[in-house]
């Protein structure tokens, strides 16, 4: 399969930034994903733009047919709380990334907050 082919058949959907917070920007992104190979096209085709690329952090999780996947990307308990929230929608075939640039301060608890917030603003827009 081309990649062109790959990256339609996945439908990358990108809100952008949906909240600010002291200066740290979040953006949340997703598709329809089978597979660990899907979910790593998505991130690649994600990471394509150079402002995703640079990102802070881009964490994400997958509810795929074989189990749950997830990663933190250095923000430390973010996968989980993305996983909760599409264990809870019953969000199956499906990745959701959370991407932040860092503002300059720290959030601290507010971050996971912010993570539930964005995944709440991908969710409605499905």
């Amino acid at each position: 399969m081309s990649k062109n082919t790959e990256v339609t058949r996945l439908a990358l959907k990108k809100l952008g930034v949906v909240l600010t917070d002291r200066g740290s920007k979040y953006a949340v992104s997703g598709a329809c994903v089978r597979s660990r190979e899907d979910v790593d096209a998505v991130l690649t085709t994600l990471k394509a733009e150079r402002s995703y690329a640079k990102a802070t952090h881009n964490t994400w999780a997958a509810m795929l047919p074989t189990g749950v996947l997830k990663a933190d990307d250095g923000e430390s308990g973010a996968g989980m709380v993305i996983l909760r929230m599409m264990e809870r929608e019953g969000l199956s075939d499906h990745v959701i990334i959370v991407t932040r640039w860092y503002g300059g301060k720290k959030l601290g608890g507010d971050r996971f907050r912010r993570v539930q917030d964005a995944v709440r603003a991908y969710i409605e827009a499905l």
